[in-house]
């Protein structure tokens, strides 16, 4: 049973415990009424009850979260680790050094709430994420023993950019394909979409590619490095985004064989980089510009444009409607689990279940004639 006592102003209490048969009672004062001592206190001996180590100092969440980056984050992209520092800035803006231990439900779901006023549903997901995860260690480490990010809603305003945004059809993505064979002797950016669309790369992963990542007696290409084209990377060559994403793709043998004969006609550079352009800030070809010039064929084409990184999309959703492994596909991608690709390419997967039923139908009417 604890007992509570009066220190000045404010009440102690005092649990009683034994460890090794000698007694190590646990005492928490700074409570301002008895009341609020009495309710610690209980808290305290349920968690002994059940076998739980009470964790009575204050853990600031902004210092926890940004020690849990540090710790368990080493492995990352910079664009990875800027997502996770503006994870952090939000926790500071709204919990500032509040205690993990004060953190309830409800605060949690008011800070959702807030953030999600004028921020997209991708935006609030992501910042979920990472404090969800985060707190999943602290319980481990038996700092707080409630999950309060657990069956959060998440509430947003700014609507995320449809998914048919986000990637061509099958049948626009054979028109892409064509005219850019068709518009390859007239500049090096054409092979830059040549092969995002052909590969599935993300744009640092392309414009990172060297000659040596060329196989052309295999028809692969190694990827394991990034270049920084923005200013929110670090200068030159990076870390792929995860871990997953260092991989090895074979390629198709037109592709290759275009770049096979690309390198032999095209002068080197210092760092022997593919998609080099020495009057860029970067000195790789710019995503701007890339972006310009896909809209520019897209446009001609008739087709609402999408971005580099649509192209990425579009290759993923090219295999799907092909009936290519979604296990395969998110090798492919690079992603850092299977759960990544599925929500991706959800609004793909729909509409493959719609023809995945008729055939179903059609397999059984044709086993009865």
């Amino acid at each position: 049973m604890a007992s509570i006592q009066k220190r000045g102003k404010t009440y102690q209490f005092t649990v009683s415990r034994t460890v090794n048969g000698k007694s190590k009672p646990i005492r928490k004062g700074g409570f301002r009424t008895k009341k609020e001592a009495q309710i610690a206190a209980a808290e305290v001996e349920s968690q002994l009850s059940k076998g739980m180590l009470p964790h009575l100092t204050p853990v600031p969440i902004d210092e926890y979260f940004d020690k849990w980056v540090d710790l368990y984050k080493t492995n990352i992209s910079t664009t990875t680790r800027n997502h996770y520092d503006n994870t952090s800035k939000v926790i500071k803006s709204h919990f500032g050094s509040k205690p993990l231990q004060e953190i309830t439900r409800h605060d949690y779901q008011m800070f959702i709430n807030k953030y999600g006023s004028n921020k997209s549903k991708e935006s609030v997901e992501k910042v979920n994420n990472h404090i969800r995860a985060c707190v999943k260690d602290a319980i481990d480490d038996q700092i707080i023993h409630r999950d309060f990010t657990r069956n959060a809603r998440i509430n947003f305003t700014t609507p995320a950019k449809k998914s048919d945004e986000k990637h061509l059809h099958y049948k626009e993505s054979e028109l892409l394909l064509k005219e850019i064979w068709n518009r390859l002797d007239k500049g090096l950016g054409y092979s830059l979409l040549l092969l995002g669309l052909t590969s599935g790369m993300r744009f640092g992963e392309l414009v990172g590619l060297t000659r040596k990542d060329f196989d052309f007696v295999n028809n692969k290409i190694k990827i394991n490095k990034t270049w920084g084209y923005a200013k929110r990377h670090s200068e030159g060559f990076g870390a792929t985004k995860n871990e997953q994403s260092i991989r090895t793709i074979i390629m198709d043998s037109k592709t290759m064989g275009h770049f096979k004969k690309l390198f032999i006609n095209m002068p080197t550079n210092i760092h022997q980089l593919v998609f080099y352009s020495p009057s860029s800030k970067y000195k790789v070809i710019s995503n701007t510009n890339a972006n310009k010039l896909l809209k520019k064929i897209l446009t001609e084409l008739e087709i609402t444009p999408i971005t580099m990184h649509g192209l990425r999309h579009t290759h993923a959703s090219v295999l799907l409607y092909e009936n290519v492994s979604i296990h395969y596909i998110s090798e492919r991608l690079g992603h850092s689990d299977i759960n990544t690709t599925l929500r991706e390419y959800t609004h793909v997967i729909k509409e493959l279940r719609e023809k995945d039923e008729q055939e179903t139908i059609n397999i059984f009417e044709k086993m009865t004639v």
